[in-house]
């Protein structure tokens, strides 16, 4: 940490946790505030009379371990779209208002489940082995023109997802907390709870839902019975929403294709059954980060640093007790 909080500075203080303290968010220090950089093990002493928090390391769990010192707090951002790694019972109890970087990932994520879609259509996967072993071997492949893709989350992500997979000439169906129809992007939608009876119905399933209590082990063994062969699973918002052993058993046989971005443990070890298992593409949580994003996020957050000394409303503010912004049923 650079420096001891000034109690009786006139400017506001805002704690900004990195994950090494000099990581800091770029174009952010002409704002009129003053900021207090730290890693993990300074946070404690940096919450200290800090009004605000930013979480430019978005996956730490720290701020429950400091909690009792955030004497001072109002307003927690989150550098990212979940929250589920912030959000404990006092903090959702607390008037402490949280904002995440809703609206910063939508596109690039979306753009990465169209790939990912053309890309098992299209075979790469058994294309690239094919080229590592010098091998010309001609084969036929699917067209995605009328390919039927389940979004299981209706949020914000969800919805550039389907408006993407839709113009590329995909049918498109949602599934969220309420069964409905005639939704704008979506069609349809069928009611996340039954995702067992509605998963026959599809090519692709695309898991873009936030972490909650009711999204937790989510996609379980019943869900992956259901699916036909050779669906194709992305998952690009965390790995504990799939059931881990149902997986592995899963894509184990071949039965069912996976694009996984996200896991219940990350780094994925490298002994890992996954990284074997046939018809599996791996990338390292990263489908939202197109390049310019840490860009994006500071503009963003500042943005909103601009609105909290103006007193306006601010952006993008997170229901800690649904654990993400209500912007529809999802």
């Amino acid at each position: 940490m650079d420096r001891p909080v000034d109690r009786l500075a006139d400017r506001p203080v805002i704690a900004v946790l990195c994950e090494r303290a000099s990581d800091r968010p770029p174009g952010i220090d002409d704002l009129p505030v003053d900021f207090q950089y730290c890693a993990a093990d300074g946070l404690r002493d940096a919450v200290r009379g800090a009004r605000a928090l930013m979480l430019w390391d978005f996956f730490s769990t720290a701020v429950r371990d400091v909690w009792p010192y955030a004497d001072n707090l109002e307003w927690i951002h989150v550098t990212a779209a979940g929250v589920d790694t912030l959000l404990f019972d006092e903090l959702r109890d607390s008037p402490v208002v949280v904002t995440n970087a809703h609206g910063v990932f939508d596109r690039p994520i979306a753009e990465y489940v169209l790939g990912a879609v053309i890309a098992h259509a299209k075979d790469s996967l058994r294309s690239f082995d094919l080229q590592r072993d010098h091998r010309w071997q001609h084969r036929e492949t699917r067209s995605i023109l009328g390919a039927k893709a389940l979004i299981v989350g209706t949020g914000a992500i969800g919805r550039a997802t389907a408006r993407l997979l839709r113009a590329a000439g995909l049918e498109v169906r949602g599934a969220g907390r309420v069964a409905r129809s005639d939704d704008p992007d979506f069609g349809e939608v069928v009611a996340s709870s039954n995702l067992a009876a509605e998963v026959g119905w599809a090519d692709h399933v695309v898991i873009a839902a936030p972490l909650t209590d009711a999204t937790r082990g989510l996609i379980d063994a019943g869900v992956f019975a259901a699916m036909r062969p050779g669906t194709h699973i992305v998952n690009i918002a965390r790995g504990p929403i799939v059931d881990n052993a149902a997986l592995l058993a899963a894509v184990g046989t071949g039965r069912i294709a996976a694009t996984l971005d996200v896991f219940d443990q990350e780094p994925l070890p490298a002994d890992h059954p996954l990284w074997d298992a046939p018809n599996v593409t791996i990338t390292a949580h990263m489908s939202g980060d197109a390049i310019g994003w840490r860009d994006t996020l500071a503009a963003q957050f500042a943005a909103n640093v601009r609105r909290w000394l103006a007193g306006e409303p601010l952006l993008n503010v997170v229901d800690k007790k649904l654990g993400y912004i209500p912007t529809g049923d999802r």
